[in-house]
């Protein structure tokens, strides 16, 4: 267990892939971005 195994953490960093033990990090929208979507919307 370690670097080596592909089910921990530690081993999906190590191979630089991602699943259920290590997933992706979504990016968020910013607060302006909501803003602005919201007016065009109401408009």
């Amino acid at each position: 267990m370690g670097k080596g195994d592909k089910k921990t953490r530690r081993g999906k960093i190590h191979r630089g892939t991602f699943g259920v033990r290590r997933p992706r990090i979504k990016k968020r929208i910013s607060t302006e971005a909501k803003i602005n979507i919201e007016k065009k919307t109401k408009g």
